[in-house]
């Protein structure tokens, strides 16, 4: 892979990347209120003005890898009320469905060491319509549609600016910086440029008082930090620089005075407003160059910068640098591709990894200190100390960390994590496996072996997915090496993951009978009603999901330990525990149990529900037909022949089972079978059980949509689902895309759309399954049509269909793009992408946030089947 490859070898060419949140405002992190009201508690209108305490924001933004000092780029059109610093959303309240970023841009390239990054924003040269975003917003219920900036009709006439954001590293501490605006309007447009450099604020807290200084030298914004050394923000041509301090304005917030002159929000008023708000005496810990400039219609002006360690002020190799990274960054990914010739598939994978690598994020939060407040500020409310993650005072993060979408999401989430990392590892393995490795990390695993969910509760359960993660990467580095794996990585991984597996036999399984609750699980409006309730009359949800997602752990890390076997005998043992997790398991869920307590599976619908477990022992089954039933497809593991032989103990441990509970053996699909090409299967599906889950999953009529397997059966549409539980009516319809109602309320409002990350485990499973049964087993796909399948074909079928959420149809059209005409036909639009959180299930219209490339990203390993 050239150049590109070698650099990654060399940690050092990371130090400079995406680093700065698209939102700092309303995070947990920034929040002190007693009442843990994030999203007011520093509200997008105060975040220009308050200085930040865990990180900072920006757009396009830069930053080292503690970020301590940040660049990004400002915006002014001359008619707007504040420059545009920082992307505009909607809060949690605000929003029809939640939280929703309001802006138009786009994450086009970047490599792994980010040694090329581009990145397109679109900038209204109207008046940004603020508050009528928010009030339209308001007047709609959760059966009407977001309403974005596109709908406003504000680029219906082109005029808008687009605004290209390039950099191309000479070295490691050499950052050229091009930015490149076009204006797309019939008519000459004028606007304000200011490429920002700042020091994150770390001197207003009571625990070091150095504070670095910015200053003025030759066109050049000169840098002086303690541990960065020396380095000059260099600005090609004649630019006006300003300065203030990255301190909140106390005037704003208190009408008080502190002593201090210049604030955060100081260039913010001196160019809108003509203020006297900057330090004329050019120092500071904020700055700015100031390119005040008109752009004639349908032309373009081109801004150059240098982020350098060197003091000489030279672009004279500017543009050769730029096009030599371009160049390097074009044959790397070319290298990931097959020879297909499809420039189509291409684009949508580069820039899905272009917005999974932007999408990396400085994530600061001690929670002991954020729970107890600074020595140098007030104390926080007491309430606080018994609130929102209280229980993880051991939690001290400050990493670069892949997150879901710097937006919507700026923190990461256990389980989108796991997933970030299997299309990362085809293009930086090293940090595909120091990520997996990042949340079993002492900092951040809980003692007693919970891995933390998400910022807004870490208390919760995400899907145990990271044994899978851990085996796929493991694998894949494997293959790559010339079939040498990184056993240092596997095992150390894996003595984490076995705590964590205990935690949840310990806390999940609430009555020890192998069905696990789980609760939420990041199924969100899916249930009946809130998975997470807990009934007065002691009733509780025993859960097709979490019992299955433990069956598949069972197997993941049975399998890692036969892996592992293989040079350590002692982890043969190990994988005999986990093989009897696993016929456990799969006890409870398929049959009926000890004392004639239910399990999971329908033999009457030939599908598996959740249900309610009564006081009394009775259950009573939920019968939806969602995603949750198809989950124990993923409890799949093929092994070879040798991994069984080669493994007495694991050997004698199965034929135990064979002969002394054949019961409980005759459950899981052949694994003492031997298939012809010598394979071993364990599954929680024998053929009939999985033949009949496959007859709902490749119906048109219900899962199969022509954008992949819906969340939601489309039977629902026309069969509701109601139940009475204490007095109380719950119901459930398919709805191919949020949902109608409020039952987590916020962002959690899906109800029936296709997840990409999803019908990944789908695509997995099938083949998983292929290997052992090969070209003799066929099913139905689409159900009703009379085509017959192998299972390796019907994955590549669902391949297909998500494929065509990105792909241009006959017209040109992209089913993502939604119903919008400039958005599917102007050349300026249609072939930037936007990787949505999930897609409507008729129509395949991208839905939720709007950049969550993190999670989507796996599109990546879709295309190319």
């Amino acid at each position: 892979m050239g150049a590109e490859q070698d650099r990654l070898k060399d940690t050092g060419w990371k130090k400079w990347g995406p680093y700065v949140s698209d939102r700092q405002w309303g995070t947990v992190r920034e929040d002190y209120s007693a009442n843990g009201d994030a999203w007011n508690y520093i509200t997008h209108d105060m975040a220009r003005s308050k200085a930040y305490r865990w990180g900072e924001e920006g757009i396009a933004g830069i930053c080292d890898r503690e970020q301590l000092l940040c660049f990004a780029m400002a915006l002014w059109n001359k008619k707007d009320p504040i420059l545009k610093e920082r992307y505009f959303g909607l809060n949690n309240g605000e929003g029809n469905h939640g939280e929703d970023v309001k802006e138009l841009y786009y994450y086009l390239d970047n490599t792994p060491t980010h040694s090329y990054m581009k990145m397109l924003y679109k900038y209204p040269q109207q008046q940004f319509p603020y508050d009528h975003l928010v009030a339209e917003n308001k007047k709609r219920d959760r059966t009407q549609p977001e309403y974005e900036l596109i709908d406003t009709g504000i680029f219906d006439n082109d005029d808008y600016f687009d605004v290209f954001v390039e950099y191309a590293k000479q070295s490691a501490d050499d950052v050229l910086i091009k930015i490149t605006i076009y204006n797309r309007g019939k008519e000459a447009a004028s606007l304000n440029v200011l490429p920002t450099v700042w020091f994150r604020n770390t001197w207003d807290w009571g625990y070091d008082n150095y504070k670095p200084q910015l200053s003025a030298g030759a066109n050049t914004i000169i840098i002086d930090h303690k541990d960065l050394g020396r380095l000059s923000l260099m600005a090609e041509g004649e630019a006006e620089m300003l300065f203030c301090d990255n301190q909140t304005n106390t005037k704003r917030f208190t009408n008080q005075g502190d002593n201090k002159s210049y604030y955060k929000d100081g260039i913010n008023d001196h160019v809108v407003y003509g203020a006297d708000t900057v330090n004329h005496a050019d120092t500071g810990t904020k700055a700015a160059f100031n390119y005040d400039i008109s752009i004639p219609a349908g032309e373009s002006t081109i801004i150059r910068l240098r982020l350098s360690d060197k003091a000489e002020n030279t672009f004279r190799e500017f543009d050769k640098i730029f096009a030599s990274r371009q160049q390097q960054a074009d044959e790397f990914y070319k290298a990931l591709r097959p020879d297909d010739k499809n420039d189509v598939k291409a684009q949508i994978q580069r820039q899905a990894y272009a917005g999974m690598l932007w999408n990396k994020q400085f994530y600061y939060y001690n929670i002991h200190q954020w729970l107890n407040g600074d020595p140098a500020e007030p104390a926080p409310p007491n309430e606080r100390k018994q609130h929102r993650n209280s229980k993880w005072q051991h939690f001290n993060g400050k990493d670069v960390i892949s997150m879901p979408d710097k937006w919507e999401y700026p923190w990461f989430a256990a389980w989108d994590l796991a997933f970030h990392c299997i299309p990362l590892a085809a293009i930086d393995m090293g940090f595909a496996k120091r990520q997996l490795n990042l949340l079993v990390r002492d900092w951040y695993m809980h003692p007693n072996g919970q891995l933390p969910a998400y910022e807004w509760d870490f208390n919760d359960a995400n899907p145990p997915v990271h044994a899978m993660a851990t085996w796929k990467i493991y694998q894949l580095d494997k293959n790559e090496n010339g079939g040498k794996g990184d056993t240092y990585f596997l095992e150390r991984i894996f003595h984490k993951l076995m705590l964590n597996f205990t935690w949840w036999v310990n806390r999940k399984d609430e009555v020890g009978n192998n069905i696990f609750e789980g609760g939420f699980l990041g199924m969100d409006n899916i249930g009946v009603f809130d998975r997470n309730t807990r009934f007065a009359n002691g009733a509780h949800l025993e859960q097709v999901d979490g019992t299955s997602w433990m069956a598949m752990y069972s197997l993941n890390l049975l399998r890692i330990a036969a892996e592992l076997a293989i040079t350590n005998k002692a982890y043969a043992d190990i994988a005999s525990k986990f093989f009897e997790h696993f016929i456990y398991i799969s006890a409870a869920m398929a049959s009926l149990g000890e004392g004639g307590v239910s399990g999971l599976w329908d033999e009457q619908d030939g599908f598996f529900y959740d249900q309610l477990r009564m006081p009394d022992g009775t259950a009573e089954k939920m019968k939806v037909r969602s995603i949750v039933g198809l989950v124990p497809l993923f409890a799949a593991e093929v092994l070879d022949d040798a991994d069984i032989t080669n493994n007495p103990i694991f050997r004698a441990r199965m034929d135990w089972f064979t002969a002394n509970r054949p019961d409980l053996a005759a459950l899981v699909s052949h694994w003492d079978e031997k298939s012809n090409n010598g394979k071993h299967l364990i599954s929680l599906l024998r053929g009939h059980r999985m033949k009949a889950i496959l007859k709902y999953m490749l119906d048109e009529n219900e899962f199969l949509s022509p954008f992949g397997i819906r969340s939601l059966s489309k039977y629902h549409l026309e069969h509701p689902f109601s139940a009475d539980i204490n007095g109380t009516l719950f119901s459930i319809k398919y709805l191919p895309a949020e949902s109608d109602g409020n039952m987590f309320g916020g962002n959690s409002n899906w109800r029936g759309p296709v997840w990409v990350p999803i019908n990944y485990l789908i695509i997995q499973s099938l083949n998983e399954y292929y290997l052992y049964y090969g070209d003799g087993f066929t099913v139905e796909c689409p159900t009703g049509s009379g085509n017959m399948m192998t299972l390796k074909e019907v994955a590549n079928e669902i391949y297909r269909r998500i494929s065509n959420l990105f792909m241009p149809d006959e017209h040109g059209r992209r089913a993502s793009n939604g119903t919008n005409e400039k958005v599917q036909t102007d050349a300026n639009f249609k072939d930037h992408i936007l990787y949505y959180e999930y897609f409507d299930g008729d129509t395949g219209k991208g839905l939720g946030a709007a950049h969550q490339t993190g999670w989507t990203g796996i599109i990546a390993n879709c295309l190319y089947h």
